[in-house]
């Protein structure tokens, strides 16, 4: 994922005595401190009151000072307490965040809608596909051909699950992008899903086709290792949703996949994830393992999780397609919590339409994710251009975006494949809206979901020990107050507000992948994403474009996106040596 520090202050050292964080030895009372009061926890002393106000930005007089130093003792106590009833990363704060908040009833009008059959998707599967002579074709047709053949029985889930099983054992010490083979589930599950297909049951064009997942979820009886050391021998009690719900549509789950460690980066206790397309280049993340292992041909699709750019950054560094989904598409039960708020997991695959199958079969609520509501996925292949609004990010298309970078002919060439397409394209801009300190709630969020593993210590045992890794953003994420993050929630919803009024005028806008702020924007108010790819840089690194969507407007998303690939060749393209 990509990941910006939370804008604090330069952190006074005797500050920390007000926070009592066992990894210094500030948090016994300096010499000078006050006497304790035999009512209550002992008050700090003034030198710590003085600090600690600097790091917050909030000057004190004397007199204020004084009124403070019980309360902050006791404030201090009740961490204490807090943190002595340790909390499981499942367990979601008693706050949820709703893109829709702002907009009473609108959930409930989108949950009617989704009761309707026009509602239901529609698939563009082809009436007959023919089976390649070379059987290692396979490993690099889309998840809507390989359904057909299924269907059809040219080919059965065994052969494909065995051969991803293959592939996956041939390639990953190039790649690292193997966490764990689920050889054993996989097989006997591919094996029920030919008896099923033999017998006419159909599940949809998810059945018998084999995938991968990112290691935050869980499977039982299987390691879930969230890429940290920390968690290598961890295996967790519950059944995530987004694998149960794929076992129901059919799915074959054959690999547990790679991810940075604790969903930051490409860099894991296993190493590096690379980039197919460049083994010497990481693999981006923090969906690292899942892009690298559909663009080797190892699987046709896999899951990835973006909370602030894992999805879209290793599709584009993978040459792969990409969909975050509006938050509260898809249940995040049995996944690792990184921020409550801002976590939403997705598909990554070859095409659109591989994409919005997938995200079909995984979406919907469950009973234990109260943010996910129910809501209509109406993907046509008919839809008409003129009956679809389409803006584009004016200023990141103009001759001088990008300082020069010839890349950016890629993305203005995007334009004209979309006009030709039949797509009015209006220009829009991004709201003007400070959104940098917004980052501060993810921070915070992520903070406190692993504040265990940075009491104890045990952040030490993560690979990556710089200052922008996660063990130093747990620590300065601690020195933000409360308030701040309030603060910042009550801007994200003005910012939420201005994307409501954005999407008056239009349904989707293209952008370029990195434009700008956007990435941040849409993952803090909610809004579907898909990446694409769009070309090759000089040196001949993939190249994407993005399509962004209203709030659970993926239909339009996909008819767009999926559009513009249908103009293109560029997700065809293979890198070499696999």
């Amino acid at each position: 994922m990509r990941f910006a520090l939370p804008l604090v202050p330069a952190v006074a050292v005797l500050a920390v005595a007000s926070l009592c964080l066992p990894y210094t030895a500030s948090c016994s009372e300096p010499s000078s401190a006050a006497p304790a009061d035999t009512t209550g926890p002992a008050p700090l002393d003034d030198t710590a009151i003085v600090a600690a106000s600097r790091v917050i930005d909030l000057p004190l007089t004397r007199s204020e000072r004084d009124s403070l130093r019980q309360d902050l003792a006791e404030q201090r106590q009740a961490y204490a307490l807090l943190r002595a009833a340790r909390v499981d990363n499942a367990t979601a704060p008693a706050l949820r965040f709703d893109p829709l908040f702002w907009r009473p009833g609108a959930a409930d009008s989108l949950t009617a809608a989704a009761r309707s059959p026009e509602a239901q998707p529609v698939w563009r599967l082809a009436d007959r596909v023919v089976r390649p002579r070379d059987a290692a074709e396979l490993a690099w047709m889309p998840v809507a051909d390989l359904a057909v053949l299924l269907r059809s029985r040219r080919v059965t889930s065994e052969e494909l699950t065995r051969l991803a099983l293959a592939r996956l054992r041939e390639y990953d010490p190039q790649l690292r992008c193997v966490v764990t083979l689920l050889e054993d589930r996989a097989l006997a599950r591919a094996r029920q899903a030919d008896g099923e297909l033999d017998g006419g049951l159909w599940r949809g064009p998810l059945h018998g086709v084999p995938c991968g997942v990112k290691d935050l979820l869980a499977v039982p009886g299987y390691r879930t290792i969230w890429g940290a050391t920390p968690y290598r021998e961890q295996i967790r009690p519950e059944l995530a949703t987004v694998v149960a719900k794929l076992d129901a549509a059919g799915a074959i789950v054959v690999a547990k996949l790679a991810l940075g460690a604790l969903a930051w980066g490409d860099v894991w206790f296993g190493g590096m994830t690379r980039n197919p397309w460049n083994l010497e280049q990481g693999s981006s993340g923090s969906s690292a393992g899942s892009a690298a292992a559909v663009a080797a041909g190892l699987v046709p699709f896999a899951i990835g999780s973006e909370t602030w750019g894992s999805i879209v950054s290793p599709a584009t560094r993978c040459g792969v397609t990409g969909l975050r989904p509006t938050f509260g598409r898809v249940s995040r039960h049995g996944s690792m919590a990184l921020s409550w708020s801002m976590d939403k997991l997705g598909p990554i695959a070859r095409t659109v339409e591989d994409c919005a199958i997938v995200l079909d079969a995984i979406r919907g609520p469950d009973g234990l994710d109260p943010t996910v509501i129910d809501a209509p996925l109406a993907v046509r292949p008919d839809l008409a251009p003129g009956t679809i609004r389409v803006g584009y990010l004016a200023d990141l298309f103009a001759d001088n975006a990008g300082s020069g970078d010839p890349s950016r002919d890629l993305d203005r060439a995007a334009l004209d494949v979309l006009r030709a397409a039949g797509f009015s394209l209006i220009p829009i801009a991004l709201p003007a809206r400070e959104v940098s300190p917004l980052g501060l709630i993810l921070s915070v969020e992520a903070a406190a979901a692993f504040q265990e593993l940075t009491l104890s210590g045990r952040d030490d045992l993560l690979v990556r020990q710089i200052r922008n890794a996660w063990p130093n953003v747990f620590r300065a994420a601690a020195f933000i107050p409360a308030v701040e993050y309030i603060q910042a929630n009550r801007q994200r919803l003005l910012l939420m507000r201005d994307f409501a009024a954005l999407f008056d005028n239009v349904d989707v806008y293209v952008t370029p992948s990195f434009g700008g702020s956007g990435l941040l924007m849409t993952n803090l108010t909610g809004h579907p994403q898909i990446v694409v790819p769009n070309g090759f840089s000089a040196s001949g690194a993939p190249r994407s474009l993005s399509f962004v969507g209203r709030l659970f407007g993926e239909a339009e998303l996909v008819a767009v996106a999926r559009a513009y690939q249908d103009r293109t060749d560029w997700h065809r393209r293979r890198p070499e040596g696999f």
